[in-house]
């Protein structure tokens, strides 16, 4: 009898212990799951446009760090400037007011594109944007102008008087054209610009670099520029002008800029813009940078033929490189931010390579954007330094000016 009173108590403990165990197992898991879906314990994201503008109607969603570049784009599209939509009171931007009647309209043009692109969508057919009526024109060209330009005739006038296959007497016979060769290798491409600007040995070596030169701006606008790097993830530049200053610097925990209204931290989307461009080895070490390449075609830029190649970076942004057929050097990099209004391009030319220690760098630099007020900016270096010492103090975020006393 007492055995078995003995059995059914250690029975009931060995039950309970169980239940101990799986209760507490069943909360640990709830708690995990409450954590992991809370907000502190979610990667932060950038804030939308809606969350930091007024009066944000159409544009919901917009990433903020995507507005300016948004409204460049409407500009260059329409072939006008911001005042078209927006109110200017003596110099003072209101961009909220709705007091022109172009904004409104506007807005339902931005309906019109997103409503397009989403039947577009469904038939798998490429997107619209505002480019593709506008152009550069106020009011889209519908009808073609007269008289339409005269084709050329096809070879052999096949479609010409006399009926197909019909030649002119006494013409000689055309020739085929001869094969196209075979695509290169985008590895191969890249391989020989790393060769031509001096081998990766050479690059390897590279530990600092800084720069000075002068910039000039499509508008008129001139100044100095001076940009400081230090491998792996550190820049500092500085752009002077007559009418502003400004500083931007990225590091390893975060950026910051300074102009004239202050100083102030970066974050989000716009500080992993400013890491990309000013990467230390941005246009050094391209194959670590694209998840993909492809070989895009061949192309003239200037008096240089060139081939591409089109990168496709791990978040899915593409790319495009343009390289000299001869010596492989990088002539041009073509980015592209994709909006939900359309994808708007970034092109950057490399000219006048010069040798620095070994490795052939660019002193020319040309950045077009789509900004109707300022299309392209040209940095013109006038020296650059490979492992110079580097005051580093330059990365660090500066504090914020004290506030005039009265």
């Amino acid at each position: 009898m007492k055995q078995t009173i003995l059995k059914l108590i250690v029975l009931c403990l060995l039950i309970g212990a169980s239940l101990t165990i799986l209760i507490d197992r069943s909360a640990a898991r709830g708690a995990r799951n409450r954590n992991s879906n809370s907000p502190s314990s979610a990667a932060p994201q950038e804030k939308t446009v809606e969350q930091t503008r007024k009066n944000i109607k159409v544009l919901t969603g917009l990433p903020d760090s995507q507005l300016i570049p948004v409204m460049n784009y409407f500009a260059a599209s329409m072939g006008r400037r911001c005042n078209f939509c927006h109110v200017n009171n003596q110099g003072q931007w209101d961009y909220p007011s709705d007091a022109k009647t172009e904004k409104n309209t506007a807005r339902e043009m931005i309906k019109l594109v997103l409503d397009t692109n989403k039947t577009l969508d469904r038939l798998k057919l490429d997107p619209v944007a505002c480019y593709t009526c506008h152009r550069g024109r106020n009011t889209p060209q519908s009808l073609p102008p007269l008289p339409l330009p005269v084709p050329s005739p096809p070879p052999g006038n096949q479609s010409g008087a006399g009926g197909p296959g019909a030649v002119t007497p006494g013409a000689q016979p055309q020739t085929s054209p001869s094969p196209r060769p075979s695509p290169p290798a985008p590895d191969a491409l890249i391989s020989k610009y790393i060769d031509a600007i001096g081998g990766q040995a050479a690059i390897d070596k590279i530990k600092s670099r800084t720069a000075t030169g002068t910039v000039v701006g499509a508008n008129g606008m001139t100044g100095t520029y001076e940009i400081d790097q230090v491998a792996p993830d550190k820049a500092y530049e500085k752009f002077v002008t007559p009418r502003f200053t400004i500083e931007h610097a990225v590091n390893s925990t975060g950026g910051w800029e300074k102009n004239a209204q202050g100083v102030r931290e970066i974050g989000g989307q716009e500080l992993a813009n400013a890491k990309g461009s000013m990467q230390f080895f941005r246009n050094l070490k391209l194959k670590e940078q694209y998840a993909s390449l492809r070989f895009g075609g061949r192309d003239k830029i200037g008096d240089r033929d060139a081939l591409i190649v089109v990168g496709t970076t791990a978040d899915k942004k593409r790319e495009r490189l343009f390289f000299d057929t001869q010596n492989g050097l990088l002539l041009r990099r073509v980015t592209y931010l994709e909006t939900i209004v359309g994808i708007i391009p970034e092109q950057t030319d490399f000219e006048d390579y010069r040798d620095v220690d070994g490795v052939k760098l660019p002193f020319t630099i040309r950045v077009s954007s789509v900004d109707a007020g300022n299309p392209y900016i040209v940095r013109k270096l006038t020296e650059i330094k490979l492992n110079a010492p580097v005051d580093e103090t330059k990365f660090n975020m500066p504090p914020a000016p004290k506030p005039a006393t009265p």
